[in-house]
């Protein structure tokens, strides 16, 4: 039987809808100590607007390359606000963007250690397996991220600066390519433990088979971790963005360990 001119028409608007769905889902580069929390977000954002958004996660620095290079990123966010700022001054971003978020660093390690560092010193799992390295007993393991590009591994380089252990520690490192890398290395087999973002010690993953204790903030910079939209971001990127500053997206984001930002945090 011929279809009618109108019928074929419907039909093919009907088979382009799945492809028009698909040209909208932008893609979000976030820094890895979102892993968790930003999943979440994704799918109740999904769940309430009927957009999706695909994550790609790894280090800020890594990321803030890439956008710079051209990568087809619509939202970005980072872990430290220098890149997004890097990033607005060559014109690649909508503007400034907005501060989401203040994160912690945590000492992170396995479940079957029984002495787990007090808050008066968070760090004196490393002051231990230095010991022990020194002693010959062994070449127990402390994970970070690479300072070179992982906010959060800058954060626990100048912790542990500040406990005058940098040098020390130096033959015990193991670097993450991004801060979720890290995690994985510290609750490692050979591992003592890491320094990473508490948003990652606290995701029910990792919770059940790990310990953890927050490092004093005041030990490093702070943790300002800003977003934007790319430069040619769409409507699903830009409804991502706002639905982030909205009221549930903040709360989730605080059941992760994440401080909120105040009026002083957010200014451009």
């Amino acid at each position: 039987m011929m279809m009618s001119g109108l019928a074929a028409v419907l039909l093919g608007l009907l088979s382009l809808l799945p492809l028009a769905a698909r040209a909208d889902t932008p893609i979000v580069a976030a820094a890895s100590d979102l892993q968790f929390a930003l999943t979440e977000a994704a799918e109740v954002f999904r769940d309430e607007t009927g957009r999706q958004v695909r994550l790609n996660f790894g280090s800020s620095g890594n990321f803030r390359r890439q956008i710079s290079q051209g990568a087809p990123f619509e939202l970005y966010l980072s872990a430290d606000e220098a890149y997004v700022y890097a990033l607005y001054e060559e014109g690649r971003t909508r503007d400034a963007g907005v501060v989401y978020a203040i994160g912690r660093l945590a000492w992170l390690q396995g479940a079957g250690h029984d002495d787990l560092p007090g808050d008066e010193d968070s760090l004196a799992a490393v002051r231990e397996a230095i010991k022990r390295h020194a002693a010959g007993e062994g070449r127990p393991r402390i994970a970070l991220a690479n300072p070179d590009h992982a906010p959060y591994g800058v954060a626990a380089k100048q912790a542990l600066e500040h406990a005058g252990l940098w040098e020390a520690v130096e033959p015990l490192r193991i670097l993450g390519e991004n801060v979720s890398q890290a995690a994985q290395f510290a609750l490692s087999a050979d591992a003592r433990g890491g320094l990473v973002a508490y948003s990652l010690a606290l995701a029910p993953p990792l919770v059940e088979q790990s310990d953890h204790v927050l490092v004093p903030d005041s030990w490093h910079a702070p943790l300002v971790q800003r977003m934007v939209l790319v430069d040619g971001a769409g409507e699903t990127a830009r409804a991502f963005y706002d639905w982030l500053q909205e009221e549930e997206a903040r709360e989730l984001l605080a059941r992760y360990g994440f401080r909120l930002p105040d009026d002083e945090d957010v200014s451009p």
